[in-house]
Formats: structure tokens, sequence, C-alpha cells
């Protein structure tokens, strides 16, 4: 069985927040909402990589961190606007999206 970890981030409002993810190259492949007026949670993926957007208050934190690995960091630095930092461990930029969620994108040096 294949296992796979998800993260899901805290938004105020995913539909107005999922046009900045897409800009990193994610889709949304669906949502859920229990009836109008009640929170939506959506479901993006990038390749092989998932995350979810989520309304509800209990569901995570706001402002949470997730590091992504990706194969190169430069056009997306260059999309955002952000300067790519040499680390120890690779190459990688800091992101936050209008939620104050933050996502660090970095490139091992031997991928």
């Amino acid at each position: 069985m294949a296992e796979e970890l998800v993260p899901v981030f805290r938004v105020e409002n995913a539909r107005e927040v999922v046009g900045w993810y897409e800009r990193l190259g994610f889709e949304v492949i669906g949502e859920h909402q229990f009836e109008p007026g009640f929170p939506l949670y959506v479901f993006l993926r990038r390749g092989d990589v998932h995350l979810h957007l989520s309304e509800h208050t209990g569901d995570a934190p706001p402002g949470s961190l997730a590091y992504f690995y990706v194969d190169e960091v430069d056009d997306i630095a260059t999309e955002f606007g952000v300067p790519v930092e040499t680390v120890p461990w690779g190459r990688e930029i800091a992101l936050t999206d209008p939620c104050g969620n933050r996502l660090r994108l970095g490139v091992v040096p031997d991928r």
C-alpha cells in the first residue's frame, strides 16, 4: 500500500486563496462543503504532491509551515519576486500565502 502525507492549511476564504496556489502550479482536484454557508474544504494537487485548504477553524492552526521539495526554485522565485537562498542543505525560497501559511521550497543538490 502506498502511503502519503498531506498537509492541511487553514484559510479564511479558500476560493480566494486558490489563485495564489495556482501560481505555484497547483490545481483544484475537488472541494467539499456540507451545505451552502458552511466552511469549504479544497483539495489541491501539483504532480504527485497534494495539499488541502480548509476554512474549518479546528483543522489547522493559522500560520502553519510545510517544506516542499521541487526540481528547481528559480522560476518560482521569479514568479513571486523572492530571493533564492543557498543553505547548507541546498537552495530554497520562502513564501507566505495570503492567509499567513508558510511554504519553504527547496532543491536538494543531488536531486
